[in-house]
């Protein structure tokens, strides 16, 4: 276990340093202007002479590989420099909002995973039956609906039309106050949404995998021995059916990233997402880099942990081989 984790932070060595240089070039292509974007409206009206002074102090007139590495030299004292479109620094930035994004994804996965697991084996239990049917039509449903329109859809029902969540934001207009008794209820629709639009692809494999583990020669043996259907359906064939499901989660990282994102937008959730976009379209090059460097890693981390998993549940994989 040890060797395949040194492996693999070795490897997420020059994944971060492509990443990132791919960052600061696609933003140098941009058409977008980062000056214009931190002077605002003023912008609009400043003159050359001030918009190229501005270019120099904020350092958008040096050359792309020499911004790439003070930020990198910087980065790795722990320095990721300062944010111009937010005017604060960007350790500060991500420290702000990381949580509220972590708090979202995590909630949304748990409950991807629990609904999936569930429905999965129901489905299982007798494939082409009705129940079968009608989760894999929900599941391939789910798949083809965009995350935006599932929140979009969510807010016109449980906001509008029923008034029985908030449409949006962490807390109340009113409050001034975070706590979890105003946090709690307006989690409850973007970590929905987003847990469905992750939904379909756990249910499929969870699915797909207790169906075949309950054709086995050992689970027909355990029924021929007279073993309850619930006992093999849950100590035999659910074994067997998570394993598959286990690569999913390194592999779902990325679009629950993605996912994410668009919800927060919709619901105008205090995560990454709002700083993500407006680093993206200013042309915001230290948050910009720093942000899709994290989401590198967490996708680098989530691949490793579903490799733990795998090799914890199945003693026949090995750590090292």
């Amino acid at each position: 276990m040890a060797r395949m984790a040194g492996r693999r932070t070795l490897f997420a060595v020059p994944v971060l340093l492509a990443v990132s240089f791919g960052v600061f070039a696609a933003a140098a292509l941009s058409p977008f202007d980062p000056v214009k974007a931190y002077a605002g409206t003023a912008g609009l009206t400043a003159s050359r002479a001030d918009l190229d002074q501005l270019r120099a102090n904020l350092g958008a007139d040096r050359p792309l590989l020499t911004q790439w590495w003070d930020w990198l030299t910087s980065a790795l004292t722990g320095d990721l420099g300062t944010s111009a479109v937010m005017r604060q620094p960007v350790a500060d930035v991500i420290a702000g909002r990381l949580g509220w994004s972590a708090l979202l994804a995590a909630t949304a996965f748990l409950l991807a995973v629990a609904a999936g697991t569930g429905l999965g084996v129901l489905a299982a239990r007798r494939p082409g039956g009705p129940l079968d049917r009608a989760v894999t039509a929900l599941a391939y449903t789910l798949e083809a609906a965009p995350a935006f329109w599932l929140g979009l859809l969510a807010i016109w029902f449980f906001s509008v039309r029923l008034g029985a969540l908030p449409s949006g934001g962490l807390t109340d207009a009113a409050s001034d106050t975070v706590s979890f008794g105003q946090v709690a209820p307006h989690l409850v629709l973007p970590a929905l949404v987003l847990g469905l639009s992750q939904l379909p692809w756990f249910l499929l494999y969870v699915r797909q995998g207790v169906a075949d583990a309950l054709e086995e020669d050992p689970v027909r043996g355990a029924r021929a021995r007279g073993l309850r259907e619930r006992t093999v359906l849950l100590g035999h064939g659910l074994r067997a059916g998570l394993l598959p499901m286990l690569t999913l989660i390194g592999s779902r990282v990325p679009e629950l990233i993605t996912g994410a994102l668009l919800v927060e937008t919709v619901f105008s959730w205090p995560g990454i997402a709002a700083a993500t976009v407006q680093a993206a379209t200013s042309v915001d090059f230290p948050l910009l880099a720093a942000l899709t460097a994290l989401a590198t890693v967490a996708v680098l981390l989530g691949n490793l942990l579903s490799d733990l998993l795998y090799g914890l549940a199945d003693p026949r994989v090995g750590f090292d081989g």
